[in-house]
C-alpha cells in the first residue's frame, strides 16, 4: 500500500506553496478587492430574463384559485410559469421521497412556498409583478409547534434507534436519576451571496446552469428531471460561492430548476437570485430539536446508562432530515462511553421550511444534548462540570464503543484536554472567577471547557467519492479540476498545494478551473467536511498516473532505470542530471505522452446497516476542546464573551493559515448560533425573523477580546491525504462551550447547586430567565460551591 506521507524536503529545498505549508486562500486579495466573480457578478447575456417566485400566503392550505391575469399584464413581463408548464416532472426532492413539488400544485405546505414563477425583463419589473397574484385560499390546520406536531405524529422519515447494553434495567438499579428537556434553536445560514442561478439554454434540449451550489450533479440531474430530459444533457458550473454552510447543498436546487424551466421554455438565458427576505422565508434552516433524556449515574459522577429522543421540527418535505437527524444519534455521545444506552430521533413533519444541512449536518444538536447530561450530572453530584467529562471520556482499550457499535481506534481526547486545560490555566481562573463572584452582586463571570469528537464520512456511504482530472500543459503548467465546490472555506487552494506537492512544482503553476459537471460527472456534494479528503486524494490518484507516465518516459528517452527518476523542486533528476520541469514537459510532448489523467478516490473500511443500527460508519474521528469565559449582567441577562482558548487536530494540517481560519470561524458560528441567532415563527407560521434587521448573526463586537487558537499535534492514524484531518465542520462545535460558560456563570447566582438549563439560543432574555430561576432556588438552600 502506498505511504501517503512524502518525504519532507530539505528546508533550503522547498517547493513554494506545497501541502503543510500556511499558504493563503487562492481569491483572498480578490475577495478583500471586490473583484472576485460570483454569478450576479458576471457579464449579463443579452435578452437576459429576470425570475421571481410567487410566494404562497398561507401555512397549510388549499389552492382554490390563482389568478396570473394581473400578473401577467404587469409591464416588462415576458411569461408566467405554474406546475403544469413543466415538461418533466414537477419534483425536485433531494431524497428521493417524491413530496417536494418544485412549484405548488394543489396545496401549500408552508407560508412561502413557491406557486408561480415570473420572467420579466428587469429584475424590478419581476419583483413588483410577482406580488400581484389574486390567490384563493381553503385554510387547512397547519403544524406548527412540538405539541402539535407530537399530537399529529406525521414523520418526513422513518425513525432510527441506537442501542447498546439494557438501558432500562440499568436506569431502574441506578443510584442517581436525573431526566429532563432541553430545547436547541435552529439556525439561518446567512450565506453573504444568497441563492442564485443563471441558466442559458443551449442547442435541443441542452443547457448550461450557473448555480451557487454545493452539490453540482444533484442540480444537474434534478434540472434534467424537471426539463424531462438525461443528465448528459445539462451542465451545472461552479466556480465559487459566497458561503453556503449547508444551505446550498440541496436548496439550492429549485432555483437552479426554476431558472433553466424559463431558459428553455422561452429560449432566452434565465437569472433569478432572491432578496435576502424572500431567501429566508423559502429556505430551510438548521433543525431545531427537543430533546428529551433520562441520565443514571453513580455518586462520584460516572454515568451508567442513557435514554435520550431527540426530536426535530423538519418542516413540509423530507429534504436532507433522515440524515441529519441520524447524524445528530451518531454525536449523541459526543466524547463520552455510556455503558448502556438507547437513543431515538423523531423528525417530524411540520408546516414550516424544510430544514436542511447545515454546518455539522445534524452532529451540533446531538452535542449539545451531551453536554447538558454531562452538566445535569455534574450538578447532581456537586462536582466541577469537566471533572465529569473527564471521568466518562472514551477509553483507548476499553470502554471505546459507540452507541453504533463501532470501536474508536484513534481516541486522543484525554490527552489534548489535558494539555487545553494547563495551557489556558482552567483551574486557577475557574477557581478565580469563582471568588469573585462572591462579592460581585451583579456581574456574574463562568468559565467552561467542553470537548468535541466528530465523525468524518458521510454516512450514505456511496457519497463517498470522488474524482479529478489533471492536465499538464506542454509549458509545465498545469490544470486542476475536482467535483468539489470553494465556497470560501479554502478547498482549491488545498488540493492545488496536493498537485504541486506530488508534482514538486510551487503551487503558483497549478491553474484552478471551476467546478463543472462537464468534466467530472457524478459528483459528491462538497459536505459531511469531506471535501479535502475526497477531492485531495482523487487529485492525488491523477497526478500521480501523469507522475508513472513522466518516469516511465524520462527512463526509456536517457537509458536509466525508473528508480532513478526523482522529482525535486521544479526539476526532475534523471539519473545523474537534472531537468527543469517545462524542459522535461516539453520533450514528453514530442514525444507524444499523453498528459492528462482522471484520479478516483473511495474511502475504504466504511459501512453502515441503519436498520440494525450498526456498522462502521465513520473512517476516522476529529477531535477539538475549546476554553471559553463569559460574563453576565444578572439584571438584564446581557452577557459578554470575554475570553475563548482552542486547541483543535487537525491531523497533519495540508494548509495550517487555512485550517486555522477555519476554526476562528467556525467557533464563532456555533457560539452565535447558541447565543444570539434566534428563528421565530408566529402562530400563523410567519418567519419573523427573516432579514438582519431582526436575526443577529455574530458582529465583530461579539468576538473574544482574546482569542487564542492552537493546532493540535496528531497525525492522522488513517491513510487520508497525506495524514491531514478534516476541518470544515468540527469547530462549529467548538461554540458550545460558550453556551456552557454562561451557564456556569448563571449558575453562580445559586451557589453552583443546581443546573441552570440554559437552553438555547441563550439570548438576553433566556439568561435573564435562567437567572430569576437560581434566584428562587437560592432562596431554598444554603449556597455552596463544588
Amino acid at each position: 500500500m502506498l505511504d501517503h506521507t512524502p518525504p519532507a524536503p530539505k528546508p533550503e529545498d522547498r517547493i513554494a506553496g506545497g501541502a503543510h505549508t500556511p499558504r493563503i486562500h487562492d481569491s483572498a486579495a480578490r475577495h478583500v478587492g471586490g473583484s472576485a466573480v460570483y454569478i450576479d457578478d458576471a457579464a449579463e447575456p443579452a435578452g437576459l430574463l429576470h425570475v421571481c417566485l410567487g410566494l404562497g400566503e398561507r401555512a397549510h392550505a388549499r389552492l382554490v384559485s390563482v389568478d396570473l391575469g394581473p400578473v401577467r399584464s404587469t409591464e416588462g413581463v415576458v411569461a408566467v410559469f405554474t406546475a403544469a408548464d413543466v415538461p418533466g416532472v414537477n419534483e425536485i426532492s433531494s431524497s428521493h421521497r417524491g413530496d417536494e413539488p418544485m412549484l405548488a400544485e394543489d396545496t401549500v405546505s408552508y407560508l412561502g412556498q413557491p406557486i408561480f414563477a415570473v420572467a420579466a425583463l428587469t429584475r424590478d419589473a419581476a419583483r413588483r409583478a410577482a406580488r400581484l397574484a389574486v390567490i384563493a385560499y381553503e385554510d387547512l390546520a397547519p403544524v406548527l409547534t412540538y405539541r402539535e406536531a407530537r399530537a399529529d405524529g406525521k414523520l418526513v422519515w422513518p425513525p432510527m434507534t441506537l442501542a447498546r447494553g439494557d438501558a432500562d434495567t440499568v436506569l431502574a438499579e441506578a443510584p442517581g436519576i436525573v431526566r429532563g428537556r432541553m430545547a436547541i434553536g435552529g439556525q439561518e445560514h446567512f450565506y453573504l451571496e444568497g441563492q442564485i442561478a443563471l441558466a442559458i439554454p443551449g442547442e435541443d434540449d441542452e443547457v448550461t446552469v450557473h448555480t451557487s451550489t454545493q452539490h453540482p450533479s444533484e442540480a444537474q440531474a434534478l434540472v434534467a428531471k424537471v426539463l424531462g430530459t438525461v443528465n448528459s444533457a445539462v451542465t451545472a458550473e461552479v466556480r465559487r460561492m459566497g458561503g453556503g454552510f449547508g444551505g446550498k447543498e440541496s436548496q439550492s436546487n429549485l432555483f437552479a430548476c426554476v431558472a433553466a424551466l424559463v431558459a428553455k421554455k422561452t429560449g432566452r438565458a434565465a437569472k433569478i437570485r432572491p432578496d435576502r427576505d424572500d431567501d429566508m422565508v423559502i429556505t430551510g434552516k438548521r433543525h431545531d430539536f427537543e430533546v428529551d433524556y433520562l441520565v443514571g449515574h453513580t455518586s462520584d459522577g460516572k454515568i451508567l446508562a442513557v435514554d435520550m429522543q431527540l426530536a426535530a421540527r423538519c418542516g413540509w418535505a423530507a429534504d436532507l432530515s433522515g440524515p441529519v437527524t441520524d447524524r445528530a444519534l451518531f454525536h449523541a455521545d459526543n466524547c463520552y462511553h455510556y455503558p448502556a444506552v438507547h437513543l431515538t430521533s423523531r423528525p417530524y413533519r411540520t408546516n414550516t421550511q424544510s430544514n436542511t444541512a447545515f454546518r455539522g449536518f445534524g452532529g451540533p444538536q446531538g452535542m449539545v444534548a451531551a453536554e447538558r447530561v454531562i452538566e445535569e450530572v455534574a450538578y447532581a453530584c456537586g462536582l466541577d462540570p469537566l471533572e465529569v467529562r473527564k471521568r466518562n471520556f472514551y477509553g483507548t482499550e476499553t470502554d471505546n464503543v459507540t452507541p453504533y457499535h463501532q470501536t474508536i481506534s484513534d481516541n486522543c481526547i484525554r490527552d489534548l484536554v489535558a494539555k487545553l486545560e494547563v495551557d489556558c490555566d482552567y483551574a486557577a481562573r475557574r477557581a478565580a472567577l469563582h471568588a469573585a463572584n462572591e462579592t460581585s452582586p451583579v456581574i456574574k463571570r463562568g468559565i467552561a471547557l467542553t470537548p468535541v469528537k466528530f465523525g468524518i464520512s458521510f454516512t450514505s456511504t456511496a457519497y463517498n467519492q470522488a474524482g479529478a482530472l489533471v492536465h499538464i500543459y506542454n509549458d509545465g503548467s498545469v490544470g486542476l479540476n475536482h467535483g468539489g465546490t470553494e465556497m470560501g472555506q479554502g478547498l482549491y487552494v488545498k488540493v492545488a498545494q496536493v498537485v504541486a506537492e506530488e508534482f514538486q512544482i510551487d503551487a503558483d503553476r497549478v491553474r484552478i478551473t471551476a467546478t463543472t459537471t462537464g468534466k467530472v460527472p457524478n459528483t459528491s456534494a462538497t459536505a459531511a467536511s469531506s471535501g479535502a479528503d475526497l477531492n485531495g486524494m482523487a487529485a492525488r490518484a491523477a497526478a500521480q498516473t501523469l507522475k508513472g507516465r513522466l518516469v516511465a518516459f524520462a527512463a526509456e528517452a536517457w537509458s536509466v532505470a525508473p528508480e532513478t527518476v526523482l522529482f525535486l523542486p521544479n526539476r526532475v533528476r534523471v539519473g545523474n542530471q537534472e531537468i527543469a520541469w517545462g524542459e522535461l514537459i516539453h520533450k514528453a510532448y514530442l514525444a507524444r505522452i499523453q498528459l492528462s489523467a482522471t484520479g478516483f478516490y473511495k474511502t475504504p473500511t466504511i459501512h453502515w446497516d441503519r436498520d440494525a443500527g450498526r456498522g462502521h460508519p465513520f473512517y476516522y474521528f476529529a477531535y477539538g476542546a475549546a476554553c471559553v469565559q463569559a460574563a453576565v449582567d444578572t439584571l438584564t441577562g446581557e452577557y459578554r464573551i470575554e475570553r475563548a482558548d482552542i486547541l483543535h487536530d487537525c491531523g497533519r494540517s495540508l494548509n495550517p493559515a487555512v485550517d486555522r481560519g477555519q476554526i476562528e470561524g467556525g467557533f464563532i458560528q456555533g457560539l452565535g448560533w447558541l447565543t444570539t441567532e434566534e428563528l421565530w415563527w408566529d402562530g400563523a407560521g410567519r418567519l419573523r425573523t427573516h432579514a438582519p434587521s431582526t436575526y443577529k448573526i455574530p458582529a465583530c463586537g461579539d468576538r473574544p477580546r482574546i482569542f487564542n487558537v492552537a493546532l493540535y499535534e496528531n497525525e492522522n492514524r488513517e491513510e487520508t491525504i497525506y495524514r491531514s484531518k478534516a476541518v470544515g465542520e468540527p469547530p462549529l462545535m467548538l461554540g458550545i462551550a460558550g453556551l456552557h460558560a454562561l451557564s456556569d456563570a448563571v449558575a453562580s447566582v445559586a451557589g453552583h447547586r443546581h443546573c441552570p438549563r440554559l437552553d438555547a439560543p441563550a439570548t438576553p432574555e433566556r439568561v435573564l430567565d435562567a437567572v430569576d430561576r437560581m434566584r428562587a432556588l437560592a432562596h431554598h438552600a444554603p449556597s455552596a460551591q463544588p
